[in-house]
């Protein structure tokens, strides 16, 4: 690959700790990096993501979407040459949204008193 089309990235993880850096080609999408990142996992840590759904990358403020690659996603700053892109790095397994959603139906009801005034 030619060294102008590789990007060095870094993945912050909820902890504070770092995933890479790592270079990539700029033409490598969201979902790629995301199987990377689980492959790259620590496995010390609490929360371990198992598919690539459990996670989201965010650079510049902005969830990245998995159909994008590296050159589209890229902030402008991110040209410095020989800089290292940050991305954060948020983890939300899938059981964990099934268990926080409750239905309506699902809330236990409480009995209520009803008078009537005459």
């Amino acid at each position: 690959m030619p060294e102008e089309d590789l990007v060095e990235l870094k993945f912050r993880l909820y902890d504070g700790s770092d995933i890479g850096p790592i270079r990539y080609s700029s033409s490598s999408t969201v979902a790629m990096l995301k199987e990377r990142i689980i492959s790259e996992w620590p496995r010390d840590k609490k929360i371990i993501p198992k598919v690539a759904n459990d996670v989201k990358l965010i650079s510049a403020g902005k969830i990245l979407e998995n159909s994008k690659t590296i050159a589209q996603c890229r902030p402008p700053f991110g040209e410095l040459p020989g800089g290292v892109i940050t991305m954060h790095v948020v983890v939300q397994p899938s059981s964990a949204k099934t268990k926080t959603e409750k239905k309506v139906d699902d809330l236990p009801r409480k009995t209520t008193c009803s008078c009537t005034i005459m």
